[in-house]
């Protein structure tokens, strides 16, 4: 049985995150991403990441604004974005990947509530006797489709590239990041998952929960933790690109 307490505790959490990602929504429309695709990330990781977040983008985020970098260039000046230290580039750069995460895995895993039979196409009852690992491939895609057109829009504009280079390199700075994330917000559910509700609580975490949502939370902030150094080691060599 679940704890009331962590009943409460779980929507407080996905409420507060909420308020934060639409805090960052209102403030986007008056002060827009230089990036537009940027546009779609802060709010996307605010979900999650919750007052966090909203810190990194009101401190880090607001450095990129159309405003400030158009001024900065028509003045022949590094725009201001570029001057962060690169503990925050890296931060943005993962926060970017996860963003494609945590869009692709909400897609996923409600897809698998409202037409579950999908489960059983990647393996549930066949492969599998525990849905969510056939719920993780399905995680695994659609978070993948989600990253690699946030990468395409950002290195393509960037690096002036034809559709077929932009996807190329998408691929390429994508595929190791996006990984490593997800691995990091695998572990956590599994934990959640089978240890936590199934073997403490003695019940089952199911998606259409509050409890399951705040898991997720707590998740992918893991998968923040393992993607980090990965996007490090990616932007020293030059693979990602610095935003």
């Amino acid at each position: 049985m679940i704890p009331y307490w962590l009943h409460i505790l779980s929507i407080a959490s996905l409420i507060l995150a909420g308020a934060c990602a639409v805090a960052t929504v209102i403030d986007l429309f008056i002060h827009p991403q230089h990036m537009w695709v940027m546009n779609i990330v802060w709010p996307t990781i605010s979900l999650f990441g919750g007052p966090i977040s909203l810190w990194a983008y009101f401190t880090i985020g607001r450095l990129s604004t159309r405003a400030i970098v158009h001024t900065a260039k028509e003045h022949d000046q590094e725009p201001p974005n570029r001057l962060k230290p690169f503990w925050q580039i890296a931060g943005v750069a993962a926060s970017h990947c996860g963003s494609g995460c945590a869009l692709g895995d909400l897609c996923a895993e409600w897809l698998g509530v409202i037409a579950p039979g999908v489960a059983v196409w990647f393996g549930w009852h066949s492969l599998f006797k525990d849905k969510i690992f056939a719920m993780w491939i399905i995680d695994y895609i659609f978070a993948y489709a989600f990253g690699i057109a946030f990468q395409y829009f950002t290195i393509k504009p960037m690096r002036g590239l034809s559709v077929g280079q932009g996807l190329a390199q998408a691929i390429k700075a994508d595929t190791l990041s996006l990984t490593s994330w997800q691995l990091g917000m695998y572990g956590f559910m599994a934990v959640a998952h089978f240890w936590l509700f199934g073997s403490l609580l003695q019940t089952t975490l199911r998606v259409n929960s509050a409890e399951f949502w705040f898991m997720m939370q707590i998740a992918m902030i893991c998968g923040f933790l393992t993607s980090y150094p990965v996007n490090w080691w990616l932007l020293k060599v030059g693979i990602k690109e610095r935003m």
